[in-house]
């Protein structure tokens, strides 16, 4: 098992501390560089649950040091409003997290990579086009956050609704109304089952977070409904065409789901100005599958793995 260090170091710039547990090689030594990984988490989740407790710490154990952190307003990390998802904070995260990681003696600077989970996925894309101290990018069925919630509403009528709504309940609250915070998911598979929902992925993601295989005390899946106005309007891959030039892995599942990673897979993989990229579709498997289940998790390592020591 990899060795865990917990740290906490400040957002520069801002006023809070992002929360992180750091991950070594076996037989680390301190006196030595080493390539670093950092593991962004999905949407709703905490570092404590794929992102550390899997990608990271199976990335370790192949001699990268790793580093999963809680993004700013979630988990152990400060920042109010508590359970703001705002694309343009979460990119924000990945800078001040190589900000820290290349004060560190032990990594290499020029030798540091990004992976980015679910929704996390598309802020990793979105990153590395202006944050070129990373390396080198791959996404585990990565997804497009603003257009998935543009998606949902099911037309630009009902997106400039939602707006709508979103604004009359900034105003509310700022005049002294409480948080309005939406529920991510179905608090069960049953109530699942009786609201009729049958779409893969939100079942794959209500078992994977509300039962004891995923469950963690950070990772609550609540989003703040008044600061969701930034994703609706957001496209991770704005520029990929001309930006994008890193190294890319994109690994998804073959079965896919509403939350859009198989498509936006393809689409990314198609776009990307990098000359080195690659789609990797694990048969068989869903987006949650490839959160922690043995054999697509075994699949995924196999791409990451030689990727990062290619090109970090």
């Amino acid at each position: 098992m990899s060795t865990v260090e917990h740290v906490r170091f400040k957002n520069r710039g801002m006023y809070w501390e992002i929360a992180a547990d750091i991950y070594f090689p076996p037989n680390f030594d301190a006196s030595e560089q080493y390539p670093a990984i950092v593991v962004a988490h999905p949407i709703g989740s905490c570092k404590e649950q794929t992102s550390g407790e899997v990608y990271s710490a199976q990335l370790a154990e192949q001699g990268f040091v790793t580093l999963a952190f809680d993004a700013s307003f979630q988990g152990e990390s400060g920042g109010e409003a508590r359970s703001t998802e705002d694309p343009s904070l979460r990119v924000e995260d990945f800078r001040h997290v190589v900000d820290y990681l290349v004060t560190l003696p032990y990594v290499d600077a020029n030798r540091i990579g990004l992976v980015g989970m679910c929704g996390a996925g598309g802020y990793a894309i979105n990153t590395v086009m202006t944050e070129r101290r990373y390396k080198a990018v791959a996404t585990v069925t990565g997804a497009n956050y603003g257009k998935l919630l543009r998606e949902t509403e099911g037309s630009v009528a009902g997106v400039i609704a939602k707006l709508e709504q979103i604004g009359e309940q900034r105003t509310a609250e700022a005049r002294g109304a409480d948080w309005l915070i939406d529920p991510g998911l179905p608090s069960s598979l049953e109530q699942a089952a009786e609201w009729g929902i049958t779409d893969v992925d939100i079942l794959g993601a209500t078992e994977y977070y509300k039962t004891d295989r995923g469950a963690k005390p950070h990772g609550v899946n609540l989003t703040l409904r008044s600061r969701m106005g930034v994703a609706y309007g957001w496209d991770a891959f704005h520029l990929a065409e001309e930006l994008l030039t890193q190294p890319l892995l994109v690994i998804v599942g073959d079965i896919p789901g509403g939350f859009g990673a198989y498509r936006d897979g393809h689409e990314i993989v198609r776009r990307a100005r990098s000359e080195k990229k690659e789609l990797a579709v694990i048969k068989g498997w869903s987006h949650y599958d490839l959160y922690d289940k043995d054999e697509p998790v075994a699949h995924a390592m196999a791409k990451l793995t030689p990727f990062f020591a290619e090109n970090l």
